[in-house]
């Protein structure tokens, strides 16, 4: 079998947070032995988070079992996704924003036996709904835990508590058409209606100065997408919040602003 080198583009404050919460759980567990030391099961979820690679490609990369490559990666993953904030607590900085942009993304899965709920109709393919949280200039603050991909945006923000969250706070929320009836402090844009098939000039307006402020929630949505493992996640459902918080602490690691 041939071999090469590979990059991942993150940097060593990531390798270390990680093999620390692994050298932590290990004591904690009173696991002395393992195939891998911390620091090779960190990079081995790393590659795995940041590049996508297979559970075949990492065995055969770092010389273990399949199974176990599965089990460390899982382990890992766990490990981020238990420190993750949640709303409330994410609450506290958002709060301090000028304003807050409101968006969804559907991140696609493999098809699964009970398919229906996981289909999205607007994006045409199945998936998990995740709801996030940017700030004026695009940086990705918060993500939610997954829904099922049938779940509509405004049925997800209000599940998960957001639309109550950012009013109490008084934060102003600039969010897209699918959260329209959200109330609060969420803006949307204006819509036509069949009893009213044309807008005004007034209106055109705002919707145009509103789509160039919501756009830059765009680089919070390119964010999450850098992560190659989100290209199409070939795991249980189950696993997918998890996945998505393991991926929110690691980008907290990497871009300190909004780290606690």
């Amino acid at each position: 079998m041939l071999s090469y080198p590979a990059a991942i583009p993150l940097s060593t404050r990531s390798l270390n947070h990680l093999a620390d919460l692994i050298r932590a759980h290990r004591h904690q567990r009173r696991s002395h032995w393992r195939r891998l030391d911390p620091g090779r099961q960190a990079l081995l979820a790393l590659a795995h988070l940041r590049n996508g690679d297979t559970f075949t490609r990492l065995a055969a990369g770092f010389e273990i079992g399949v199974a176990t490559a599965w089990r460390y990666v899982r382990e890992a993953i766990t490990l981020l996704a238990a420190t993750a904030d949640d709303l409330l607590a994410a609450m506290t900085r958002i709060r301090l924003l000028a304003y807050a942009i409101l968006d969804g993304i559907l991140i696609p899965i493999d098809r699964v036996h009970h398919q229906k709920p996981y289909y999205s109709g607007k994006h045409r393919r199945h998936g998990m709904n995740v709801q996030i949280i940017a700030d004026a200039v695009g940086r990705l603050v918060w993500a939610s835990a997954t829904l099922p991909g049938s779940t509509h945006d405004l049925t997800a923000a209000r599940k998960h508590g957001i639309i109550t969250a950012l009013t109490s706070a008084e934060v102003m929320t600039f969010a897209d058409k699918a959260y329209q009836g959200a109330g609060g402090t969420v803006r949307t844009p204006f819509k036509r209606h069949r009893d009213r098939p044309k807008l005004s000039a007034c209106q055109k307006a705002v919707n145009k100065a509103h789509a160039r402020i919501r756009a830059r929630g765009e680089c919070a949505v390119a964010t999450l997408k850098t992560w190659k493992i989100l290209a199409k996640l070939r795991c249980s459902p189950s696993r997918t919040t998890a996945i998505v918080q393991a991926i929110i602490v690691l980008h907290h690691i990497e871009n300190p602003i909004y780290r606690a």
